[in-house]
């Protein structure tokens, strides 16, 4: 239906003056009732090779309203602002861009629901026939502000097959658009049960509200909680055993520098899987890894013979670093039993550790030359060649142990200032080993391998999990990176492995809410190669994807937004995160800008590969929603008389 023509032509605007025939701000077109009266709404015109160039509504005038007489009646000269959008082509395919401008006083029509088909490339069923083998296309995601209350349905593959973000303030909806997506698609009927995977790190613990296995009898929801001891509270006990971090990620939970403390807690870690090994494995095993510590002590022996000046000096410190080993064999019951040969060998050391008249005339030396010759060099060799490799298990409690081993080695080699050096990681190592914010690093809870630890978060084959809801709301900062960092790395590393068309089975979906406190802009972030950036750069090799969630765009590393092809972005008012995704998004206007800053909660606007053109959409609330409304203040101070006796 025609509503007038264009009068003025420029590359960015089209300038149109409205039938006098028309009435109102809009039209009546088979039944339907299309607005074009308004900011946004869309309008069409054909150009000289039979284009169709969809276009928006930008302004809004009165030609007349500068005329001596003012004239606000029906009949005056309503002109509006056009912003050319697209363009379908005789084919029928909608392209963004203008190539043929329209002529003068070209006719403007309405845009209507089955231009939006077209558009938004909805012209095909949404499905095929109902059945076993239904596959979804599609899911419903709003109604659209631009043509007032259409349905906007969205490509499940171009929004999931790809890194997205959903950003916005705080309040602004981004909660419930994430709530909503992930219920329209448990929605959907033959949801494989594993085919499906998606996580989320609810930072804030609001999503268990949202979602519930009895909205669909066939998914299965597994809800997460570090540090609780039972199920009371709906949440099983979620466990991140500390054997399974790097040494990148120890080194960064320690906040341990690269020059000094990173090559000692490698030792550390090292250390403390052989002392894992002499009272956990099979004799054998025991007799290699206490000879390899017979080895250890003798060394440190030589290395203090080596250093001091004086006889008292050099037998002072030998005494101390032989009643320092003592100490640790003592502490554990296993190593002790193990070690009852090496202990006698130690005692014999210790007797040895005399002076009379300032000299020890080379007993110490002599009594460690014969315990030396006790020392299979080959087996020794063979233990400091073998590395732990990561996910390899070992108790926790060896961690203080082999710590003070390196310590002691490094004093009999002369580095006095070691401790110093160590003094923050050693620390940060004491609160790993005593808080109880860490204990579900500490714990295992039967987890003994990597393999262990994801069968643990995804079910086993019997029972396939398809959503995993971790609540970290109660972890520090530091905990907060540590865990999200690890379990994603994890998960990556596993999908790695996968070869040919496997790797595109069974798609990981991560959904990181407030992920501006882990995945930061700068690289002042603990981990110094930040997990998420590598999988922004690389999971879509391996079918490994991102939904980032964030109040500050502006503190999110470029990487990870750069790589996100999808966007729903909420109101954003600080002018630092607006500026931020300006300048990150190449394709973004200063329309955008306005739209973004004047949305209400639950409005949003969305463009990427997941749609034809930008939108502005009323984002379709989640059902239930997630546990992030406002506190209603004026109810909580004032009570009805009744309540406050």
């Amino acid at each position: 239906m025609k509503i007038g023509k264009i009068t003025s032509i420029n590359y960015s605007q089209l300038k149109v003056k409205i039938s006098s025939e028309i009435r109102g701000s809009s039209v009546n077109l088979h039944g339907n009732v299309y607005y074009f009266g308004n900011i946004g709404s869309y309008l069409k015109v054909t150009n000289a090779v039979e284009e169709i160039i969809i276009c928006e509504v930008v302004s809004i005038f009165d030609s007349d309203i500068h005329q001596a007489k003012l004239s606000f009646d029906i009949e005056s000269n309503r002109e509006l602002l056009l912003k050319p959008i697209g363009t379908i082509n005789k084919t029928k395919e909608f392209a963004l861009g203008v190539g043929v401008f329209p002529s003068l006083y070209s006719d403007v029509s309405i845009v209507t629901f089955q231009d939006m088909k077209l558009i938004l490339k909805t012209n095909s069923p949404e499905s095929v026939p109902a059945g076993e083998n239904q596959i979804h296309q599609s899911f419903s995601l709003g109604v659209s502000k631009n043509l007032i209350n259409y349905p906007i349905e969205v490509s499940i593959d171009s929004f999931f097959n790809i890194h997205s973000a959903v950003l916005g303030n705080s309040g602004s909806g981004k909660s419930n658009t994430i709530a909503h997506i992930i219920q329209e698609i448990h929605k959907k009927e033959n949801l494989s049960a594993t085919g499906s995977r998606i996580l989320i790190f609810d930072v804030n613990g609001e999503y268990k509200q949202a979602f519930s296995n009895d909205n669909n009898h066939n998914i299965l929801i597994t809800y997460f909680k570090p540090n609780i001891k039972n199920v009371t509270i709906g949440y099983s006990p979620f466990y991140l055993p500390h054997f399974l971090l790097s040494l990148d990620e120890w080194s960064a939970f320690l906040l341990a520098t690269d020059a000094t403390q990173r090559p000692f807690w490698d030792k550390v870690l090292q250390e403390s899987y052989r002392f894992y090994r002499i009272g956990n494995s099979n004799p054998e095993e025991k007799t290699k890894f206490v000879n390899y510590l017979r080895y250890r002590i003798c060394n440190l022996i030589f290395s203090t013979l080596r250093q001091a000046d004086s006889d008292t000096a050099r037998i002072t410190t030998a005494a101390s670093i032989l009643g320092s080993i003592t100490s640790i064999i003592n502490s554990n019951a296993d190593i002790k039993v193990a070690s009852t040969e090496l202990l006698s060998d130690i005692e014999t050391l210790q007797s040895a550790c005399t002076i009379a008249y300032g000299e020890n005339k080379d007993k110490l030396e002599k009594a460690t030359n014969t315990i030396f010759d006790k020392v299979d060099h080959t087996q020794a060799q063979e233990v400091i060649n073998s590395k732990i490799k990561n996910g390899e298990f070992f108790d926790h409690q060896f961690l203080k142990i082999a710590a003070e081993l390196i310590l002691l080695e490094e004093d009999a080699r002369g580095n006095r200032q070691i401790r110093g050096y160590t003094a923050t990681m050693l620390t940060r190592l004491d609160y790993f080993l005593d808080n109880p914010d860490c204990e579900f690093m500490r714990e295992s809870n039967g987890i003994d391998s990597v393999k262990k630890y994801i069968t643990e978060l995804w079910g086993n084959e019997q029972k396939k999990t398809q959503l995993v809801i971790i609540d970290t709301s109660e972890l520090s900062p530091d905990i907060l990176e540590t865990l999200t960092s690890v379990t994603s790395r994890l998960l990556f590393d596993e999908r790695k492995k996968l070869i040919g068309d496997e790797r595109r089975k069974k798609p990981i979906h991560l959904i990181l809410d407030e992920a501006h406190r882990y995945i930061k802009k700068h690289y002042d972030y603990l981990i110094k190669e930040n997990i998420f950036e590598k999988i922004a750069r690389e999971g879509r090799k391996y079918s490994f994807y991102l939904l980032v969630s964030s109040q500050r765009p502006s503190e999110l590393s470029e990487t990870v937004l750069s790589q996100c092809a999808n966007f729903i972005i909420h109101r954003i008012q600080n002018e630092k995160d607006m500026h931020y995704i300006q300048a990150i998004l190449p394709y973004f206007s200063d329309d955008f800008t306005n739209k973004i800053k004047q949305s209400v909660p639950g409005d949003a606007l969305v463009f990427g590969n997941c749609v034809s053109m930008p939108l502005h959409l009323k984002i379709h609330q989640a059902k239930p929603s997630p546990n992030s409304e406002n506190c209603k203040i004026p109810e909580q101070w004032f009570k009805k008389k009744e309540e406050n006796q």
